[in-house]
């Protein structure tokens, strides 16, 4: 057996591993890079993998987010023609962020073309988008639903279960037992999991038996969160230091999971009266299309969340909540000098309608930006955070007088605590353990704590594109 780490080493986007196997060719996820000018350039390079495409045999999907499905199209566009096989939810979920990828991309190619001819300057150098919508909207119809639980045969020999992740609607950590090269092999794939105790989803499913092989997540794997208490107690001074200075108040949120738990933690302190009534906005498409997806599948939210979903709607005058649509009500909420709370994406300031929030509030002293989720390095997010006093948005200068806030514990990633909690579900050390989803030093730190709680021998970070025999 043969594992080749072709993304998320050494990072946190990108995630994608082939698995070579018994004569079979298998991949488990195939995300895209982000970031920066570096992570595009990874990604036009992403998928000329040194193989055929067209000799992998299946695609295994842990969830939705862009990061490990972005570049499906890609791999589809270059001949793969097999089966991707994702939760029901993760299917509806990339139902939207798939085609929105691929518009956004078609969108910051026309953008920059119109700019470099504003400055007189040519086509050259303009990266093509990696795939157009007509390309998403067909890889879509390579994707099988495959429910938590069950037992799915993809190749004569190997099982694959879905096990519940708890990290946004759908996703899910892999068991893969192969055989064919003697002993039959368990491999377990983490996928992102979630933080335990938090609103809108399940616990993760635990592990149980043993594993030959594991690849574990790391992303906060050398942190952890703040409590859900404290948590609450940011958001309020956030919130009400914003009301009483008259200015707006900003949150960058992943469409997908980080929105839809904003909107609880919001509604949860408007009905314990901890926060007087507000003013709501959630300005994405793909968010609006997100939540409606997520409140289709209220057998994936715990009790706590449909209680609230049923209080919010009993309530809209304690709480007021626009999903905004169409392009000139967006342009609208920029006319709104105070008292607003606007969620918009994406989630690392990176693209889509939060980057027009952002230029016309980040000037105003008496605004404040909620950043509540990772931004990786090289992204507006990430500078926001790091201290940054001025910010190119649209090819503009805009100096950063707002209050950027942070709040810790917000992630749908569970933290170095929760992720060792959830290795202890293993009876016995796994033969082999690869730290992967995380910055260096992240992963690092992760590999060092494993040890020291649970002892394991054999646990190491791969290099990016490290191929490894077992």
């Amino acid at each position: 057996m043969r594992l080749g780490f072709l993304g998320a080493a050494g990072e946190v986007t990108g995630s994608c591993t082939l698995v070579e196997t018994a004569g079979l060719r298998f991949i488990v996820d195939c995300g895209m890079f982000q970031g920066g000018p570096e992570a595009r350039l990874k990604n036009q390079r992403a998928l000329n993998f040194g193989f055929d495409v067209r000799q992998i045999d299946f695609v295994l999907l842990t969830h939705a987010h862009i990061d490990h499905s972005g570049l499906l199209p890609r791999l589809a566009m270059l001949g793969y023609r097999g089966p991707v096989y994702a939760t029901p939810a993760s299917i509806e979920l990339l139902e939207v962020l798939l085609p929105d990828s691929a518009h956004i991309q078609e969108k910051e190619a026309e953008w920059q073309l119109r700019n470099r001819h504003r400055r007189g300057k040519g086509e050259r150098g303009i990266p093509p988008p990696l795939y157009s919508v007509e390309q998403a909207l067909a890889a879509l119809r390579l994707l099988q639903p495959v429910r938590y639980g069950s037992e799915l045969r993809p190749a004569e020999n190997v099982v694959v279960r879905f096990h519940d992740a708890g990290h946004i609607l759908g996703s899910a950590w892999l068991e893969v037992l192969v055989s064919g090269e003697g002993k039959p092999r368990r491999l377990i794939f983490s996928g992102d999991l979630g933080q335990p105790d938090r609103p809108v989803l399940h616990d993760p499913e635990r592990p149980g038996g043993a594993a030959d092989v594991l690849l574990i997540e790391s992303t906060y794997g050398d942190r952890r969160h703040r409590s859900l208490a404290e948590t609450e107690e940011e958001i309020i001074d956030v919130v009400e230091r914003t009301r009483a200075a008259g200015g707006n108040l900003i949150i960058p949120a992943f469409a997908v999971g980080r929105t839809q738990e904003i909107i609880y933690l919001l509604a949860g302190l408007v009905r314990s009266k901890r926060l007087q009534p507000l003013k709501v906005y959630v300005d994405s498409p793909m968010a609006n299309t997100a939540t409606r997806i997520t409140l289709n599948h209220p057998e994936l939210l715990d009790a706590e969340t449909r209680d609230l979903i049923a209080w919010q709607q009993a309530h809209p005058e304690r709480m007021k909540l626009e999903f905004v649509a169409d392009v000139e009500r967006s342009k609208a909420l920029n006319a709104i000098r105070s008292g607003a709370v606007i969620i918009s994406a994406s989630g690392m300031c990176e693209a889509g309608r939060i980057k027009y929030h952002l230029r016309e509030n980040l000037a105003r002293r008496e605004c404040s930006i909620l950043i509540a989720g990772f931004q990786a390095a090289g992204t507006l997010g990430r500078w926001l955070v790091d201290g940054a006093r001025l910010v190119r948005i649209f090819g503009e200068q805009v100096p950063v007088r707002a209050r950027i806030a942070t709040v810790g514990g917000l992630s749908a990633h569970a933290d170095q605590a929760a992720l060792l909690d959830w290795l202890g579900g293993f009876r016995q050390a796994p033969r082999r353990v690869f730290v992967v989803h995380g910055e260096a030093s992240a992963s690092a730190a992760f590999s060092a704590a494993i040890k020291a709680r649970h002892g394991w021998p054999e646990v190491g970070s791969p290099l990016p594109g490290e191929y490894i025999s077992l």
